[in-house]
């Protein structure tokens, strides 16, 4: 056989293996490693999904929850983990987060971990504790001109930290101390048990507790109220123009998987959350879908690392 007719053939192979696995995947369980505590914003859309690809390929998509260091303990996790298409990351903004705010976050996010889509974004959401006596952001403010204030956040290096830092830190000028938690769950379960004051998290574990009065929605991070939680102003009207935040919850798999199960992951989600009920049930919760293709995902992570290198410079945030 001449070289090239080796080549041809060896090339011939490789596509055709190529397309075998993206016909037979998955032929097992997939797993979903949340990188944060049940009841937070990833593991609520984790689970949603998770259920609906289990019924759509007929194999079982289970949840793994592996919180702690905000969001870098499954993240790193993922990473190490086999190259098999059948482990998947799902986690927030933090993962481009982290990079900046740990000396070393244990994973290099453009190497060792490849994009598969972006599911949905929130906005952020500041709430109280009703004992607190606040009914918005500035009265909240103002109390913490008088006395020391806590919250409580999903971990050191999300966005709903790095919000709370930039809005009470640099504009409000008022020192509220920071608690982290292993996930937002967590944190609003400690600001509903009055374990501190006030809570900045993403909106869907929240919206639950605002609307049965357990907590005070004080103001969302979006540039318009969100229809989840209509009475709640967002912080730009609240005295701080301009003020914008979200958190996004997207899905990696590790560095080397098969391009045909990124490819059919990405696929199959992308369907999944365009149906009129997962986006329903998702805007219920105050999530808004994105989607796109993995290669889309992988430029806006960039433009993402970016921003928040500033933001972590800007507000001088460090791991607690």
């Amino acid at each position: 056989m001449t070289m090239v007719r080796y080549l041809a053939a060896a090339v011939a192979a490789l596509i055709f293996s190529g397309a075998a696995f993206a016909q037979s995947y998955p032929s097992r369980p997939v797993r979903f490693v949340v990188a944060f505590a049940p009841g937070g914003i990833a593991d609520v859309a984790a689970r949603l999904i998770a259920a609906k690809l289990g019924d759509a390929w007929g194999q079982p998509v289970l949840v793994e929850n592996r919180a702690g260091a905000g969001g870098n303990v499954g993240t790193v996790a993922v990473a190490r983990s086999p190259a098999d298409g059948y482990t998947v990351l799902v986690t927030t903004t933090s993962v481009t987060v982290n990079p900046s705010l740990s000396k070393n976050a244990g994973y290099d996010l453009e190497k060792d971990l490849v994009a598969v889509i972006n599911m949905a974004s929130s906005p952020n959401l500041i709430v109280a504790h009703p004992g607190l006596g606040a009914a918005n952001l500035q009265q909240a403010i103002a109390k913490a001109r008088t006395g020391k204030l806590n919250y409580g956040s999903a971990g050191a290096g999300t966005t709903p930290h790095l919000t709370a830092e930039h809005l009470f830190k640099t504009l409000a000028k008022v020192n509220v101390a920071h608690i982290p938690y292993k996930g937002a769950g967590p944190a609003i379960a400690a600001a509903v048990a009055g374990e501190v004051e006030m809570a900045s998290v993403a909106m869907p574990p929240a919206v639950p507790q605002v609307k049965a009065g357990k907590l005070v929605g004080l103001a969302v991070t979006s540039n318009k109220r969100v229809a989840a939680l209509p009475d709640v102003p967002t912080v730009a009207e609240s005295g701080f123009p301009g003020f914008e935040d979200y958190t996004w919850v997207g899905l990696f798999m590790p560095a080397g998987s098969p391009p045909e199960a990124v490819a059919r992951l990405n696929a199959e989600v992308e369907k999944l959350i365009a149906t009129a009920d997962v986006k329903e049930r998702l805007a219920a919760l105050g999530f808004e879908t994105v989607g796109g293709a993995p290669q889309s995902f992988a430029r806006y992570l960039k433009t993402e690392l970016t921003r928040w290198a500033e933001v972590v410079r800007d507000t001088g945030a460090k791991v607690d």
